[in-house]
């Protein structure tokens, strides 16, 4: 299976299977689409009468791109078979039982009240609460004890707003700390939080201890404060904007991200992001909102060919800074061409209700931190362990090849099925799919493509 397309004035065909991305010209790109479904003689043909004005195609010329597609055919490199699809199971099935990386909810209360938070601003659909150092010390001795031989380990504070529970954030990364020899274990601790009560002692103990933060900031101030405000409605933007400037320029420049979301009132996100570079920001990530269809802040389908112009805008707009030697980095296209996720990770995909799970504030398991609150999804408890091995089991079961949907999509391998929280709040089924979703996901896939074939023309030539 191949994908091609034109973007950013290049021929891209793209190798399903194999991973290959080649770069052509109008002829091969033409010639390669025809490949599959027709003769050669009929080819030239077809190229002969397409072309008639140009005196380079000729019956040779195309006969000799022919031998080319097949020498890449036969290399492997187009039209590679897919030879996952009997092993994605057997994948998934050769980590059961080992947990990498935790979303500690360490606090599940917020000191804002932004109304399209998936998280019912911090409660979750319940009560609000913070979680005890004990409960903190549980859930990372369960991460140790089912991590089995892995030694690196993820640790996400996550909330609501984690720095409302910051003094427990401390001891729980002191502790980590005080057993990581011990245990033969690494611990890389990520903290997102929304800059509110961000200070000096926050800088210094999250650059110290923290491999990444993730900083809540929508953009333009207008864009920030319509939805980013506390429960008097005051918007957030002034009083964060330079909190974070400081914590970012304390850690280097490196290792954060700006986490912004756009919505049906700012569909034109370029914008936004234009203004996180504005404030000196490189390290940038902007997500589509998640709420319900009939939510005032949800993405239309009128919105949604604004949206793909703007990804496309946006790798116009990356390349142009990477060739004026001021790039920045958009979380959405990191995309590594020539290696790139395993296999196992292009088929299994995030990890969700297996390796990776959430923790609630008492201890409670659940697949990830987008399905908390749902009882169904209730794996278990940090103290008792996964008791609800039917839902375990249907997370388990989930690959991109058990969803019809995605059989003959060219970004399977690049989604590996795409979210299950927002398959499941979109369909019923953690095994559906997220149609508009995946729309956005193919488009930006494209630019992120274009974006990285056209940085490596730009190394050989």
């Amino acid at each position: 299976m191949i994908h091609s397309y034109k973007l950013g004035g290049m021929n891209i065909v793209l190798d399903i299977c194999s991973g290959s991305v080649h770069v052509v010209d109008e002829v091969a790109f033409d010639i390669i689409n025809m490949y599959e479904n027709a003769e050669r003689q009929d080819i030239v043909k077809e190229i002969l009468s397409k072309y008639p004005d140009d005196p380079e195609v000729t019956a040779e010329s195309i006969e000799e791109c022919c031998d080319q597609i097949e020498e890449l055919k036969s290399a492997g490199k187009l039209f590679a078979p897919d030879t996952f699809r009997p092993i994605a199971g057997e994948l998934k099935k050769r980590t059961s039982g080992v947990v990498k990386a935790l979303c500690l909810h360490i606090a599940h209360t917020c000191n804002l009240n932004c109304s399209y938070c998936f998280a019912s601003q911090g409660k979750y659909h319940g009560d609000r609460a913070v979680m005890s150092f004990e409960v903190g010390k549980r859930a990372l001795d369960f991460l140790v004890e089912n991590s089995g031989t892995r030694r690196n380990l993820e640790v996400d504070f996550f909330g609501g707003e984690p720095l409302m529970n910051f003094g427990v954030v401390k001891q729980l990364v002191e502790y980590a700390r005080s057993i990581e020899k011990e245990k033969g274990k690494n611990f890389r601790f990520t903290l997102t939080t929304n800059g509110i009560l961000v200070d000096d002692d926050v800088i210094e103990f999250s650059n110290r201890e923290m491999s990444n933060v993730v900083l809540s900031l929508d953009g333009r101030k207008e864009v920030h404060d319509r939805f980013r405000v506390d429960y008097q409605g005051r918007g957030s933007w002034e009083q964060i904007v330079p909190k974070f400037q400081k914590f970012v320029k304390a850690r280097g420049n490196k290792n954060y991200y700006m986490r912004g979301t756009f919505t049906h009132n700012n569909p034109d996100f370029l914008e936004d992001i234009k203004t996180m570079l504005d404030l000196g920001f490189t390290e940038l990530s902007m997500e589509p909102v998640v709420c319900a269809e009939d939510d005032p802040s949800a993405l239309t389908n009128e919105d949604k060919g604004i949206v793909m112009e703007q990804y496309e805008k946006l790798a116009e707009l990356m390349l142009q800074k990477y060739r004026e030697g001021e790039p920045f980095t958009f979380y959405h296209y990191m995309i590594d061409l020539k290696g790139g996720p395993c296999i196992y990770k292009r088929v299994s995909g995030c990890g969700s209700g297996t390796e990776y799970m959430a923790v609630t504030p008492w201890g409670d398991l659940y697949p990830c931190h987008q399905f908390v609150g749902e009882e169904k999804f209730r794996l278990g408890s940090v103290f008792e362990g996964v008791t609800n091995i039917e839902i375990q089991d249907e997370f388990m079961s989930c690959n991109v090849y058990t969803r019809p949907e995605c059989q003959d999509c060219w970004a399977k391998l690049y989604c590996s099925g795409g979210c299950a929280a927002n398959a499941y709040h979109a369909t019923g089924s953690v095994k559906g799919v997220y149609s508009y979703g995946c729309d956005l996901f193919k488009k930006r896939m494209e630019c992120a493509i274009m974006l990285e074939a056209a940085k490596t023309l730009d190394g050989v030539n």
